[in-house]
């Protein structure tokens, strides 16, 4: 029996399957965003993983046909900036054909999808999140961290949309005194599309980005915000262990969600596995350290060797870092940095 046949589903040691495959394609980008990668830190400078250290194409297929072997369904390519990396629509069609795969997603600060969207749509990509913390074009250049262009952004939606994806996630991760008084402009702007704003609690992840919770605006405090102006009411989840809380417009307007990692933990239902682009497992987005998988895949080992090595590592998970904040105020220590594994 091969090992990429179907072996049921993975269970950690709280029961939770493993059932999303985020994979990060590249871990550099073309913004600096402060809350993932400071420009203080990481200047022009900065050496970024060489080519001969990112996983291949071949070797990220190979490695989520064995994932998929264990239950994952979904897929989403991150980074870094995913897009940064040449010919990701290829990756796409390659992660197309593997059996058990039900999506494919990316999540892209958007400054170079205008000129992608179409080789991606055909490519069989079947959805796009866009990161948009910003309407103003001071506070999105300040955000971006090398002042982009919005418009640039703006225009790649438009783009996107002419090319059939007609229902995109923008993701507004929303900081205290930075851009938390935009959040109503941002319903209003995107309201009456299918697109869906989500609006993120400003997160402690990696040791670099200066988090305090003085920042952190609650969801519950944004939904306030917008429900004053646009009446909501919730939805039920679309799937076990959807990390978002929805809710619909009552005008029929269309919907937005939450993600409250701060104040709602998650972490009983979180069905995510890691792969960064050098290759290594990671089990929670606020993991210290990873389990290699790169390693044993060139030096020879086969697919029923690295399907152990997962099956081990995911069984022996036990993450809930979110739920388990207040009791570390320090932070619990040094974790991986974002763009190592994508958010």
């Amino acid at each position: 029996m091969r090992s990429t046949e179907a072996r049921g589903a993975a269970l950690d040691r709280l029961s939770r399957p493993m059932r999303d495959l985020r994979i990060s394609v590249i871990d550099s980008c073309n913004f600096r965003c402060p809350y993932c990668m400071p420009a203080e830190v990481f200047g022009e400078d900065y050496t970024f993983l060489r080519r001969q250290e990112l996983l291949t194409f071949t070797e990220m297929v190979r490695l989520a046909r064995i994932f998929a072997s264990f239950g994952v369904v979904k897929i989403k390519l991150t980074g870094g900036e995913p897009l940064l990396r040449p010919w990701l629509p290829e990756l796409v069609r390659m992660l197309r054909t593997i059996d058990g795969i039900e999506d494919i997603g990316l999540i892209t600060n958007g400054a170079l999808l205008a000129g992608l969207v179409q080789p991606l749509k055909a490519s069989g990509l079947g959805r796009l999140t866009v990161s948009l913390d910003s309407l103003d074009e001071a506070t999105f250049a300040r955000l971006s961290g090398r002042g982009h262009r919005l418009a640039q952004v703006l225009e790649a939606i438009a783009a996107a949309e002419r090319a059939g994806f007609g229902a995109m996630k923008l993701n507004m991760v929303v900081q205290r005194g930075i851009n938390d008084h935009e959040v109503v402009d941002m319903v209003r702007r995107f309201r009456h599309t299918l697109h869906i704003v989500r609006f993120i609690e400003y997160m402690d992840v990696g040791n670099l980005n200066g988090w305090s919770p003085e920042r952190v605006v609650p969801s519950r405090e944004t939904l306030a915000r917008v429900a004053r102006v646009f009446p909501v009411e919730p939805l039920e989840p679309n799937y076990r262990g959807e990390v978002a809380r929805r809710y619909r417009f009552l005008d029929g307007s269309g919907e937005i969600g939450f993600i409250s990692s701060i104040t709602q933990p998650f972490c009983g239902g979180c069905s995510r596995v890691r792969l960064s682009a050098d290759g290594k497992l990671y089990t929670c987005l606020f993991a210290r350290s990873g389990t290699d998988l790169k390693g044993p895949l060139r030096a020879g080992a086969d697919d029923r060797e690295i399907a152990r090595i997962v099956e081990e590592t995911w069984s022996m998970r036990r993450d809930r870092y979110s739920e388990e904040r207040g009791a570390a105020p320090s932070g619990g220590g040094r974790k991986i940095e974002m763009f190592h594994i994508g958010g």
